[in-house]
């Protein structure tokens, strides 16, 4: 035995706008499309490696070993500031 149970949701303007394009794409109803949509998002993920691609394919510099990038940048951008004051 089934057993429904009918409750009230608040849903965002544009959620309902996306749930209702895919009712009239797919001729089902609004609630179907809703239940659909939720048992979608809450099912176990699939797992799936994802691949991370190196931007720079040489070996990372020997003096940047061990330096934080944001000290680095602010380091820079130091520079850059102190040459911009001594014009």
């Amino acid at each position: 035995m089934v057993r429904l149970m009918r409750t009230t949701v608040t849903i965002d303007p544009d959620t309902e706008h996306l749930l209702r394009e895919e009712a009239a794409r797919t001729g089902s109803s609004f609630k179907h499309v809703l239940n659909s949509a939720i048992r979608q998002a809450l099912a176990k993920p699939p797992t799936q490696q994802i691949r991370v691609a190196p931007v720079f394919h040489g070996p990372f510099p020997s003096e940047f070993d061990g330096v934080s990038m944001n000290r680095l940048a602010d380091q820079l951008d130091d520079e850059d500031s102190l040459r911009e004051l001594s014009r």
